[in-house]
C-alpha cells in the first residue's frame, strides 16, 4: 500500500506540511491471508450476484473479482477453473434458499396457513428477489449436464424438503419441497406475477390431497 510516511510537524516547513496534507486519502484494500479469513466465501457469493446481475454466460474471474473488491489473482488462486468457482457458487447458492426458507419457516407462529404463507414466500422470491432466484435456478440447472454440482443440488433439494417436513409431515412436506420448486422455476421466467391466490390454491390442493 503506498502512501506518505509520517512527518513530525515541528520538523517541516510550511510546504513539507501542505504537500503531506494534500495527499488523497486512498481505499483501503482488503486485507490478505489471516486479516481476511473470508475471502474465498467473499468471491464466491461475488460470483452468484455476477451471476444474478449479468447471467451465467457472463461470468468470468475478472467479473467476479470486482465484485468481490479483490485481485484478479485472488479468484485464480482460490478456483483455478471457472468450474471450481461455478461449484463453490452454487453451494453459496443453495445455502442462501436454504437460509430465507429456514428463517421464513422460523417466523411461523404455531396455527399460521401453511398454504398462504408459502404463497408469500413464492411472491417474494420471484418479485423482489427475483434477480438471485434467476442466479440460484442458473446454477441448479447446470448441475443436470455436470456431474460433479450433482451432489450440491441434491443436497440443496433434501435441505428445502426438510425444512417442509418440520412444518407438516414426511410425504407432505416432500411434495411442498417439489412444488415449491417447480413454481419457483417456471413463474420467474415470467414477465408478470402470478397472484398469490393462484400461488395459494395450488399449495391448499396439495396439502388437502395428502390429508
Amino acid at each position: 500500500m503506498c502512501g506518505v510516511p509520517p512527518v513530525n510537524a515541528a520538523d517541516a516547513g510550511p510546504s513539507r506540511t501542505a504537500e503531506v496534507t494534500s495527499q488523497p486519502v486512498l481505499p483501503k484494500r482488503r486485507q490478505r491471508g489471516p486479516n481476511d479469513p473470508d475471502r474465498r466465501d467473499r468471491i464466491a457469493r461475488a460470483a452468484v450476484a455476477v451471476i444474478a446481475e449479468h447471467g451465467i454466460d457472463s461470468l468470468t474471474h475478472r467479473k467476479v473479482a470486482a465484485m468481490a473488491g479483490v485481485p484478479l489473482g485472488s479468484t485464480t488462486y482460490h478456483f483455478a477453473s471457472l468450474e471450481e468457482l461455478i461449484a463453490a457458487a452454487l453451494d453459496k447458492a443453495a445455502e442462501a434458499g436454504i437460509g430465507q426458507l429456514q428463517a421464513w419457516a422460523n417466523g411461523l407462529d404455531d396455527g399460521d396457513d401453511v398454504a398462504s404463507a408459502l404463497a408469500d414466500y413464492v411472491i417474494e422470491s420471484i418479485g423482489e428477489r427475483r434477480e438471485q432466484t434467476l442466479a440460484e435456478y442458473n446454477l441448479y440447472v447446470l448441475a443436470l449436464h455436470r456431474p460433479h454440482l450433482q451432489q450440491a443440488a441434491v443436497a440443496w433439494d433434501s435441505a428445502l424438503s426438510d425444512v417442509l417436513i418440520a412444518l407438516t409431515d414426511r410425504p407432505t412436506g416432500r411434495m411442498l419441497g417439489t412444488l415449491l420448486c417447480g413454481l419457483l422455476m417456471q413463474n420467474v421466467l415470467r414477465p408478470d406475477l402470478p397472484s398469490k391466490a393462484d400461488v395459494e390454491e395450488t399449495f391448499r390442493r396439495a396439502i388437502a390431497g395428502t390429508a
